[in-house]
């Protein structure tokens, strides 16, 4: 996908850190594909929404492939 957006569930939100630089691994799974495989997003701290949890529905925006912003549904 050039630029769009995609409904998921997030899964799992695992923070890592690369020299010294807060980042998260998202997994999620699309919403129209539940039995669809698990997919994992690195992105920063000011791409997620405040306070989101497992199991919460996200639209995802991309460009050029890459998760650019999480929003909660």
């Amino acid at each position: 996908m050039l630029k769009g957006s995609r409904d998921a569930v997030l899964q799992r939100l695992q923070p890592i850190s690369i020299h010294g630089q807060l980042s998260y691994d998202m997994h999620y799974t699309f919403a129209d594909e539940p039995d669809g495989p698990m997919r994992v997003a690195r992105v920063g701290p000011e791409t997620l929404s405040p306070g989101l949890q497992p199991g919460d529905s996200v639209r995802l925006d991309f460009i050029v492939g890459a998760v650019t912003a999480v929003h909660r549904l």
